[in-house]
Formats: C-alpha cells, structure tokens, sequence
C-alpha cells in the first residue's frame, strides 16, 4: 500500500477528486493516509474529515511571529508527515513553495498541480493570466499540468501529465475556470495513476 499525504489550502476540489477515486478503486494499492492544511478555514478540511481521513492544521504563522525561519517550518512538517507513514506528498492547491529542508525527504514524491501548461504563467493566479493573455491575443489556450518537484522552483520539474485546455471567444474567466478545474480533477487522478499505480516514469 502506497501511503499519500495531500497538502492543501482552500476548498479542496481537487483533494475530493482524489478521496474519490480512491474510495472507486481507481488508485489501486493507493491509500490517503493525511490531509494537511495550513488554513484554518479551508473548506477540504471538511472534505477530508467527511471521507474519515486524518486532517492536521500547521500554519506558517506561528514560526514567523517567532523568528523561526521557513526551512525549520518545512524540516518539522516533514517529519509530522513522514510520522504518518507517508511515501509520496499531491500537492493540491497548497500555496507555500517547499524548501529543500521539506524535499529531501521525499525525492522525486512531490507532486503538484498547476492550472496553466509548462513554461506559462508560474506561481499563483494563473487562470486569470491566461485568460487576460488571450483577451490580449498573445495566447490562443492554456492548460493543466501535473509535474514532479525536485527543487524549490516554482511550477518547474519533470512534466508527469499535461492537457491543453481551449478559450473560446465566448468565454467569461468563469467558464474557463470551470473547464480548467474539470480537467484538473481528472488529470491530478490519471497522475497519481501512473506514478503510484503503473510504476512509470514521466513521459513514458
């Protein structure tokens, strides 16, 4: 059994995707054994409590308001997860970028998910980037990517699956962003597929 944690920071959609598939069997051999939050309110708290999975809260605040620094942040939630039995850390809408003090303990397990295709709009709001970028015509669509983390860039590494997503002429930033999340919900399941299940490497 390959034990996941899924770290996230809002409503948790994509985490709900995921307790989902899991519960159908389509992750074989998957189980969520985790689900950290570092918002008190995020809504996929209530997700993961309702699918009875283990839910820890651990905000970056209170290292700041002392002087702690970032890296002892990642170092001490590395090892809660690894506490957990945990081998492989989705990333699901978790707004921190991980230091190496969190990524050297799970190399080549991180995986995250960005609402744009490689190379194009890095970092956060990037649905609304690319739908501004194509009311400007300098794009003609976007897309979702699911990619490794080996380092502390940001929506950079391996590409494990990708999908192009089109804009319409009619689109209003709503539109796409419910077709973006559609594909995201499938895409971030067919991710942990192949690498948890199928045992393939990216681009294979």
């Amino acid at each position: 059994m390959t034990r996941i944690a899924v770290l996230i920071s809002g409503s948790g959609t994509n985490l709900e995707a995921i307790l989902q598939a899991i519960e159908e069997g389509k992750l074989p051999g998957v189980e969520a054994a985790l689900v950290v939050s570092n918002r008190r309110d995020a809504y996929g708290i209530k997700r993961a409590i309702k699918h009875g999975v283990p839910v820890i809260y651990f905000p970056l605040a209170p290292y700041t308001e002392a002087g702690r620094s970032r890296r002892e942040y990642d170092a001490d939630l590395a090892s809660i997860v690894r506490s957990f039995g945990v081998t492989w850390i989705a990333q699901a809408g978790w707004m921190h970028v991980f230091s190496n003090a969190f990524l050297a303990h799970f190399p080549s397990q991180v995986i995250n998910l960005h609402p744009a295709l490689p190379g194009t709009f890095p970092g956060t709001h990037g649905i609304e980037r690319a739908y501004e970028a194509y009311q400007k015509g300098e794009i003609a669509h976007t897309g979702v990517m699911v990619h490794l983390v080996p380092d502390e860039g940001v929506d950079v590494g391996p590409i494990v699956v990708q999908e192009i997503v089109p804009i319409t002429p009619e689109d209003s930033l709503d539109d796409l962003e419910e077709r973006i999340h559609t594909v995201e919900h499938r895409l971030f399941v067919k991710a942990l597929y192949d690498l948890l299940c199928q045992g393939e490497p990216p681009g294979v």
